[in-house]
């Protein structure tokens, strides 16, 4: 019972940042579509080339964030051709997008602090990167190659800033490139406006479900979260059980991590981007709200089955 309220003492901040955002949008009239900017246009880059910059890179960290990357994308990939005409409109692209990933970043990061040592919280951290890289590449693809062309697709993701910073990130730190302890400190506090901002959007998000029809969609919601909270940790305890017996690339501290990640409930950024490219946003929001409220159970589980960390 101390390891469920350990989780719940630290999601109860999640709660009141949605609700924060919900009454931003309501009563200060804040624009979502603002805050989406400057998550996915500033905050974000910055995010992503501080921690791609610090990270100490070898061979088995270096290919974990890869996997999933390529794991999440032909996830998303595949459950676009076979979901892309279950509904006439862009909610087959919304379950492709949260199909390949989740809140690693919003909600991974500060269940990665409390059962990991500081080492092994960073290399999580990293590994977020696949995440915030497939939500800007892959991600972002499937997402607006519902409302777009796939020549239009492109040239949207082309300009998402947080792909090259973390380009820029990877090669300044394969060159030995160190930031500065000065702007260190001012870069990590980006880190903490990121993750509030973010679930703030879920609030915000939630404005439009008493005036819209259709977002409580008990087949899109059933589709995405098998797909999210059992198909995933599934998937990576098969690959933690490949690896152990015949491939050996990973250690036990890895499997720790990719299990981790897989338990997470369903990414922030899918309200973000349906927003941004207004493909359900309010269906989006519910889903994401309430896989949130369902992985305070399954992430206690989860852990207690797999070990207890």
């Amino acid at each position: 019972m101390s390891l469920f309220f350990i989780i719940l003492l630290k999601v109860l901040p999640i709660y009141i940042n949605v609700i924060l955002g919900f009454l931003s949008s309501k009563y200060l009239k804040v624009q979502r579509e603002s805050v989406a900017t400057l998550l996915i246009y500033i905050l974000g880059p910055i995010v992503v080339f501080s921690a791609t910059i610090s990270v100490k890179i070898d061979f088995a960290v270096a290919i974990l964030p890869i996997f999933l990357f390529i794991f999440g994308s032909i996830l998303a990939f595949s459950s676009l051709a076979i979901f892309k005409n279950s509904w006439n409109d862009p909610s087959g692209n919304i379950l492709a997008f949260s199909a390949g990933t989740g809140n690693t970043g919003y909600f991974g990061i500060p269940l990665a602090v409390i059962f990991f040592e500081p080492q092994l919280a960073d290399i999580f951290i990293f590994t977020v990167l696949a995440s915030l890289l497939y939500e800007s590449t892959s991600g972002f693809y499937v997402t607006a190659k519902g409302n777009f062309t796939v020549k239009e697709s492109l040239k949207k993701m082309s300009r998402l800033p947080i792909l090259y910073a973390f380009i820029l990130g990877l090669i300044l730190n394969l060159a030995g490139f160190e930031i500065p302890d000065v702007i260190s400190s001012y870069t990590s506090q980006f880190k903490g406006a990121y993750g509030i901002l973010g679930m703030m959007m879920l609030g915000m998000g939630l404005m439009g479900l008493k005036n819209s029809e259709g977002n409580f969609d008990i087949k899109f919601m059933s589709i995405t979260y098998i797909l999210k909270f059992i198909f995933w940790p599934l998937a990576m305890l098969g690959f933690i059980y490949l690896d152990k017996t015949f491939l050996h690339f990973l250690n036990e501290d890895l499997y720790k991590v990719m299990f981790l990640f897989s338990i997470v409930p369903l990414a922030g950024n899918t309200v973000t981007l349906a927003v941004l490219l207004n493909a359900k946003p309010e269906k989006a929001s519910l889903a994401v709200f309430l896989s949130t409220v369902i992985s305070v159970i399954t992430i206690p589980l989860y852990i207690y089955w797999y070990g207890g960390f």
